[in-house]
């Protein structure tokens, strides 16, 4: 795990916002973004209810934007910035389009699958690697989802 830069809140901040639109659909308030050379070149929230779709998580929608505009599955150089420490699918996913870093908020106890449930990224058995920054804006992406529970209960 490594230390935040300068530009991790400006973008967790955009991945926030993505967060906040997915809510006024709806959807569990999860935001992410990829950021290939300092520019946001694809965003997502989830879109699980709005398409009907298990796997368009937030990370998922972003990933599928990112290839589309780079011309390439592989976003070697990249970052996501996400909302929540992704799920198993999504830390797949991250592996699989060779993201190189991941800058995520909040803990996932349920489901994480970066550092609290799992410690997919880590596994031994790897081809490739992301270097992860936990923590950036936690607070404010787990107050969202908490609101958000709340609202429903």
């Amino acid at each position: 795990m490594s230390e935040p830069v300068d530009t991790d809140l400006e973008f967790m901040r955009v991945a926030i916002a993505e967060a906040r639109e997915a809510a006024e659909r709806g959807e569990v308030p999860v935001g992410a973004v990829v950021v290939i050379d300092g520019s946001v070149i694809a965003r997502g929230g989830n879109r699980t209810i709005t398409h009907c779709d298990p796997t368009a998580h937030a990370e998922i929608v972003a990933l599928r934007q990112a290839a589309q505009r780079a011309g390439n599955f592989r976003l070697t150089g990249a970052t996501m910035y996400a909302t929540i420490e992704p799920c198993v699918m999504c830390a797949g996913a991250l592996i699989q389009a060779r993201i190189s870093r991941l800058v995520f908020g909040a803990d996932d106890p349920k489901g994480g699958a970066v550092r609290t449930s799992f410690s997919l990224l880590d596994h031994s058995g790897l081809n490739h690697r992301v270097q992860v920054t936990a923590g950036v804006l936690a607070e404010e992406s787990a107050e969202l989802l908490k609101g958000f529970f709340a609202a429903r209960r």
